[in-house]
């Protein structure tokens, strides 16, 4: 009997777990050559492309704009790079939120085991839990845990940033 169309996965034990090449001959073209073949693996299995790597830790972690393994499009003028996988069981809410310099937003803790997402997209701030704020600017990301104090303080005079909050479901 012909199968058609892509190999479904009917069922799978967990994640397939791929990591960067960790060899010196492994350049980062030829990671994004090979970035876009496990892209179409991803497709083809019909999962998202995030499940080819191991989950995301909870530890504070910044990704400056011109940092990340860089994915380039050998079709169009397209490239991405993975900021962050949801962890199964998780939820993200996604807020966008203005800041004006003179005031500084101090959180209380969420819920055990919540982590922040944040992607400056305009002006300057610094945030982050008490023992590991930083200052970032448009284009940096930074995860953070968020079960403890934590503050958002606009450097420019104003500042606008995404931030997704994760949290166990």
């Amino acid at each position: 009997m012909a199968h058609a169309g892509p190999p479904r996965l009917e069922s799978r034990p967990g994640p397939i777990m791929i990591a960067a090449p960790a060899t010196p001959s492994a350049t980062p073209a030829s990671f994004a050559d090979e970035s876009f073949t496990l892209w179409a693996l991803a497709s083809a299995l019909e999962i998202p492309f995030s499940f080819l790597f191991e989950g995301a830790s909870s530890h504070s972690q910044l990704i400056r704009a011109d940092e990340g393994v860089k994915l380039n499009s050998d079709s169009s003028d397209f490239s991405t790079v993975l900021l962050s996988k949801c962890p199964p069981g998780c939820r993200r809410d996604l807020y966008r939120i203005v800041l004006r310099r003179g005031s500084v937003r101090d959180a209380e803790p969420h819920s055990r085991g919540t982590v922040e997402h944040v992607v400056v997209i305009s002006g300057s701030v610094r945030l982050g839990p008490a023992s590991a704020t930083e200052e970032i600017s448009p284009g940096d990301y930074y995860r953070y845990p968020a079960d403890g104090p934590h503050s958002y303080e606009a450097l420019s005079a104003t500042a606008v940033i995404l931030v997704a909050i994760e949290s166990a479901r």
